[in-house]
Parts: C-alpha cells; sequence; structure tokens
C-alpha cells in the first residue's frame, strides 16, 4: 500500500487538490485533504510536486509495429484482403517491442492499440496497460476495443497496387456497405435458425442444420448488435461524412480516428454525436490527406461539442505524449478540458471509464507523480504507478 502525501492533485472530475493526498493499493482507497492515512502505507512525500492519473492513449499501434528494426517489425497489417474482421492485434502483440518502455516515461498508464489502416476492414483493437509482463493476456484491460476500419488514401494505395478492390473512395464505401449488409444477412440467418430449431423442440421434431460459422461475420454482427464500436481511420472531410453517413444508415457506434480535417466540418461531426481521436499532430510528415494536421483541429472540435481525446498514433514517440495537451493549451483550449482529452474522454470513448481516467476511490491506481504541474514544459515524470504497482523506467 502506498500513500502519496503533501502534494497538489490534478483530476478531471474533483479538479485541482492543493496540499492533499492519495492512498492506494490494486485500487484507489482514499483522495483529498485530511484524509486518514494507514500504519503499514509506504509514504511518499509530494510537497511541490503534482498528483496526475495516468494518461491515456486512445490510438495507437504500439507493440504491433516495432519501428526500431524496420520493416521486419511490420506485424500490424494483414494486408492480403481488404476485408479482415476477424483479425485479432492481440495475436501479433509483443510486449517486449522496445516502444513499449517509452510509454510509463510519457506519464501513459493505458494505450488502445491494434491492427493498422492498409486494410478497408483490419480487424480488432484492444487495451492495455504497460505492465512489463510477458505475456499479453496479463496486460489487457478491454478486447476487443473496437473493429479498426480504414477510408481514404491507406486502402486504396495497398489494393489498387494490388489492382484489387478498392482503387477509389467509393469502393472503399461500397466494400463497407456490402460487409455490413452481409452481416446482416448473416444475423438474419442464425436469427431463422434460432426460431426454426425452437419450434422443432416443440413439436419433437428433428432440428435443422445450423448455418456455418463465419468468424468475420461474427464480429460484423456484435458491430451491428452495438456491442463493439467502428474505429474509422478518416482524415479526409469527406471520409469522416462518408463514415458517420454509413453508421447512421447501420445504426453503429462510431469513434472517429485522426480527424484530421474535423475543423472543416467540426458542427456536422458534433451533430452525429461522434467522438474523436485527433492526432498524430507532431513529429510526423505523411500523405496529401494530412497537409492540414494541426492541434486547431481539437481546439475547434471541442469548442463545436464533440468529445475529443488526443492521441500519437505510435508516429509521435510515447514519452513525447505529454506535449499534446501542452499543445492544443497553446492553440486555445482550457487547461482543465485538455486534461479531460488525456485522462477520462479517452477512458469514456474506449468505455473503459468505470476503472481508469480520473483519481477516485474504487478506480485502479493508475497514478503518476510528476515533480512539478504536468504540462510544464519543465516537468518530470518522477514516479509512475499501475494498478498500484510501481513500474521502474529510465
Amino acid at each position: 500500500m502506498f500513500a502519496i502525501v503533501n502534494g497538489t492533485i490534478m483530476c478531471p472530475v474533483n479538479g485541482k487538490i492543493e496540499n492533499a493526498s492519495i492512498v492506494f493499493d490494486k485500487k484507489i482507497i482514499a483522495v483529498g485533504k485530511n484524509i486518514d492515512i494507514p500504519k503499514d502505507a509506504k509514504k511518499i512525500d509530494a510537497n511541490g510536486k503534482y498528483i496526475v492519473p495516468g494518461f491515456i492513449d486512445a490510438h495507437t499501434h504500439q507493440g504491433l509495429f516495432d519501428g526500431s528494426i524496420g520493416s521486419a517489425g511490420l506485424d500490424g497489417n494483414e494486408s492480403t484482403n481488404p476485408v479482415t474482421p476477424e483479425i485479432r492485434g492481440i495475436d501479433s502483440f509483443y510486449p517486449f517491442e522496445p516502444s513499449l518502455k517509452e510509454v510509463v516515461m510519457g506519464g501513459v498508464t493505458c494505450i488502445n492499440t491494434g491492427p493498422g489502416s492498409a486494410n478497408v476492414i483490419s480487424g480488432q483493437a484492444f487495451v492495455v496497460k504497460p505492465l512489463g509482463t510477458g505475456v499479453v493476456d496479463d496486460m489487457i484491460v478491454m478486447a476487443p476495443s473496437g473493429l479498426k476500419v480504414a477510408l481514404g488514401e491507406n486502402p486504396k494505395r495497398v489494393y489498387g497496387e494490388q489492382k484489387k478492390t478498392p482503387t477509389t473512395r467509393m469502393g472503399v464505401a461500397s466494400l463497407l456497405r456490402k460487409t455490413f449488409t452481409d452481416g446482416q444477412n448473416y444475423l438474419n440467418e442464425w436469427q431463422n435458425f434460432g426460431e426454426k430449431a425452437r419450434a422443432a423442440k416443440e413439436n419433437g421434431e428433428a432440428p435443422p442444420a445450423a448455418p456455418k460459422r463465419d468468424l468475420g461475420m461474427e464480429v460484423i454482427a456484435k458491430v451491428l448488435k452495438r456491442e463493439i464500436p467502428l474505429h474509422a481511420h478518416a482524415h479526409r472531410a469527406d471520409d469522416i461524412a462518408t463514415i458517420i453517413r454509413i453508421a447512421e444508415e447501420f445504426n453503429l457506434r462510431l469513434v472517429l480516428i485522426h480527424c484530421t480535417e474535423g475543423h472543416k466540418i467540426a458542427k456536422a461531426i458534433a451533430k452525429s454525436k461522434a467522438p474523436a481521436v485527433v492526432g498524430p499532430t507532431i513529429y510526423w510528415v505523411s500523405k496529401p490527406e494530412t497537409r492540414e494536421r494541426g492541434f486547431e483541429t481539437a481546439v475547434a472540435l471541442h469548442k463545436a461539442g464533440v468529445k475529443v481525446a488526443l492521441q500519437t498514433d505510435s508516429l509521435t514517440p510515447m514519452l513525447h505524449f505529454p506535449l499534446l495537451p501542452m499543445y492544443v493549451i497553446k492553440h486555445g483550449m482550457k487547461e482543465d478540458d485538455a486534461l479531460k482529452c488525456v485522462t477520462m474522454n479517452p477512458a469514456e470513448i474506449l468505455d473503459i471509464q468505470d476503472r481508469v481516467g480520473s483519481l477516485e476511490p474504487g478506480k485502479d491506481a493508475d497514478v503518476v507523480l510528476w515533480s512539478g504541474h504536468p504540462f510544464d514544459f519543465y516537468s518530470k515524470v518522477e514516479q509512475v504507478f499501475i494498478d498500484g504497482k510501481s513500474i521502474k523506467f529510465d
């Protein structure tokens, strides 16, 4: 059990509390001023320091793409078929991937990671904590957290080079619609089977033959039943509008990933009620559809009423994650809202807010001790706790 005492607590739910303490084991036990400190707790004096919930990166490919060894480390795209919903990111995740060490250095304690964006439907993402264990199953917070789909230049380029559909944005949209229509047919087929099986049982008749299982369609069926959200890679405004249109056609839960030109259609995005996980924005030069990347996008979306989270896409080194809220503050976002963009907002977008995202009793003890204000450039991450365990890092 730990007790961090005499520090300034920054929490997106309860605000800033000066001269406060936090007591935790695996879970947070107590937070605030004048709380009882158990005699057996290991005390850490945080005088002049800040106690902050662990940051959450809501969109990465960490553990599936190893930038340290070149193309041999790219294990996140099964780019042999444009539609692969059955693919699971956990089956490519390498817990010893070098860049995972950078995660806690940036005060990040939770990441949403998974397959990349080569395919129109790439596969299933999942949420993990960088616990340093050698088995991904021990790190998982939620699996799957979403079904990754991609619009725009990535699938066009990958399959255009193979002379396969899609080669245009129309082709991308048509494959999405076809797949969700196939999924509806698959659901209907199993529903009809269930009704016939019940009737046969009631009438003492032989049961009908069950439909053939399809792993990909089973995942699509969960999306159609709103059990899993779509995590939609979309940069350009027209791609964003297209995936909103398709999500409304099939009544899907939608999370916009990247949303680079979201500032151009901020009101339409707000009307759709889809949250946006914006980025990457720094240290990154890529393709034509990302030319207008900038922190103004996150600010404009927030002002329009969109729930916004900030992300690295694993292209911005994770140890620099604190720069993201610093930059949105510089571009006009209030400090409290910037904190939410890296804590409670991503937790709610990923539907893990009952466990992480704030410093409240009963939540996971994902706690970061900073040398100073976390949005001060010169502040450092001094100590990181995940599930109450002190995580060592260089």
